[in-house]
């Protein structure tokens, strides 16, 4: 089986992803973090390593698809 996306988005990218619903679609289907591409994704698409490494910016984004309110 081949990855849909096989590196994840560059760092400073990750606000534009979390905002674009595709890409937060396809990291939770194929359940590959958006910026490591490790398993195990939340409904942001960002596995427990990654999730430490968010702005407060970004932290609004995600809390937003945590609650299923998305972008």
């Amino acid at each position: 089986m081949s990855r849909i996306h096989r590196e994840g988005v560059p760092r400073d990218d990750l606000l534009i992803a979390l905002k674009t619903r595709s890409k937060v679609r396809v990291a939770r289907e194929t359940d590959t973090c958006l910026l490591c591409c490790a398993p195990r994704v939340n409904e942001a698409g960002l596995c427990q390593m990654c999730m430490p490494l968010v702005s407060d910016e970004e932290l609004k984004l995600v809390e937003r698809w945590m609650t299923g309110v998305g972008p």
